[in-house]
Order: structure tokens, then C-alpha cells, then sequence
């Protein structure tokens, strides 16, 4: 699912349009009282559970205790004084969702399970068995905890534009258009235009002209995508380079 060229992606289109995102919104919101601060946290949380998951999984703790220590871990994050002790040196999601998970796993190695983790509660709703399913068709080989969660959280954030994408299309009713030319967006060949032309109605030219404006809305789609885990747009380039080389392993 990786876009087809990395030298095409740039963040200064991003920084012209940069607003307030759900990250830069957390960072800024001292007050731990903060419901718009938390709602973002929340959000930020159920669409990037996927990587934390595999890399508890990939510590070597059992389904159970994955899905407990995930629920615990985003409970502390979202109903104890997290917003309070948050700094702004944490610029990036994903630097900080790793480094503060890897913190937590430390120290509940060190501590007794007297009770079970998270108290039965689901603070971030997930599938726990497609998660595993998921999980189970990770390679055996190779890849640090550490590894697995950056590419995990390299396609969990493409499948985010992606689908971003497809509402899109769908809701200006180009549904079947977007389906047939989707693989244009992962670096794919595809099927020639002409013949694409001849099953949609539209003429060679029309369809290149359709794939091209397709490409360039996803690329705009992955700036806003990444620029929501950032707070600052100067390193929404970083980003992309992380991600192209997470994509890479």
C-alpha cells in the first residue's frame, strides 16, 4: 500500500494549510480538565492501537495479557494526570506512544499481577480476535518490537488515507471509479488506461487525467494524516522519511 514515489511528497503544502490537529491540540492543553485535549487523545489512540498491540505481542506476552496491558496502558493515558506531565519536547505520536509504552511495560514487569490489568474495562475498543488473526500473519523473523510497531504504524496510517479516500469518492458517488483505479496509488502497474477507458465510459485520456487527480488528492490526504501526529509542520518531512523507510524493512 505504499504510495508509488517518495521524491513527489512534500510538507509545504501541508504547512500552508496547518491547523490546530489532534496532537498540537494535546500537547498545548496543560489543563488535564481538558475535553477537547482528551477527546483528540482518544481518537489519536483508536486509530493507532494496531502497531502498540504487535509490539506488546512482539515483547513475548500471550493474547491475554496483550489485550489487558493495551487497555491499561491507554487508561493511564486517558483518565489519570497524563495531560498534566505531558511536555513539548514529546513533538511527534508516535516517538511518544512508543517511548511511553515501552516505559509502562518496564515497570509492570517489576510489579505483581495481583489484580487483572486494565479491570476488565475497554477504555479503546478493538477487535482483540482480528487483531490476533493479524498478528499471527506477522513474519517470525527479523523484526525488533520496535520494527514491527514503526511499519505497523506505517500502513495502519496509509489504510487512514486510504479510506479517507474512499469516502470521498464514494460520497460524490465515484465509488466504482476510485475501486478500479486504487491500485495506481500503491505503486502498482495497473491495467492499461485504454482498457480501463473502454469498462468505465471514459476515453484513455480522461483516465489518466482521473489517475492523476486521484494521486495527487492521496498525497494531500497523507499530509493531513501525518500532520495530525505532529506538532509542528516542519517535521511532517521527517515523517515521511520514517515512514518510506518503515515501509522498507
Amino acid at each position: 500500500m505504499a504510495p508509488s514515489d517518495p521524491q513527489d511528497w512534500s510538507s509545504r503544502a501541508a504547512a500552508d494549510h496547518f491547523a490546530t490537529t489532534q496532537w498540537s491540540l494535546v500537547l498545548a492543553a496543560q489543563d488535564k480538565t481538558s475535553p477537547e485535549a482528551r477527546a483528540a487523545l482518544a481518537a489519536l489512540c483508536r486509530s493507532y492501537w494496531y502497531p502498540l498491540y504487535a509490539f506488546i505481542r512482539r515483547q513475548g506476552f500471550d493474547v491475554d495479557q496483550a489485550q489487558d496491558l493495551i487497555q491499561e496502558f491507554f487508561a493511564r493515558l486517558l483518565e489519570k494526570d497524563f495531560l498534566a506531565l505531558v511536555n513539548r519536547e514529546k513533538g511527534k505520536f508516535r516517538s511518544f506512544l512508543l517511548k511511553s509504552c515501552t516505559h509502562f511495560l518496564a515497570n509492570e514487569r517489576d510489579r505483581a499481577r495481583a489484580q487483572k490489568r486494565g479491570g476488565g474495562r475497554e477504555v479503546v475498543p478493538f477487535p482483540v480476535d482480528h487483531a490476533e488473526r493479524r498478528y499471527g500473519r506477522e513474519p517470525s523473523h527479523a523484526l525488533t518490537p520496535e520494527r514491527l510497531f514503526e511499519r505497523h504504524w506505517a500502513l495502519t496510517l496509509l489504510e487512514q488515507v486510504l479510506g479517507r479516500l474512499k469516502d470521498e469518492m464514494t460520497r460524490a458517488e465515484k465509488g466504482r471509479l476510485f475501486d478500479r483505479l486504487k491500485t495506481f496509488l500503491t505503486g502498482d502497474r495497473g491495467e492499461p488506461y485504454r482498457r480501463l477507458g473502454d469498462e468505465l465510459g471514459m476515453t484513455e485520456g480522461a483516465v489518466k487525467v482521473a489517475v492523476h487527480r486521484l494521486r495527487q488528492r492521496y498525497r494531500e490526504l497523507l499530509l493531513e494524516e501525518i500532520g495530525r501526529t505532529v506538532e509542528d509542520p516542519a517535521d511532517v518531512d521527517e515523517e515521511i522519511d520514517r515512514l518510506f523507510t518503515a515501509l522498507g524493512d
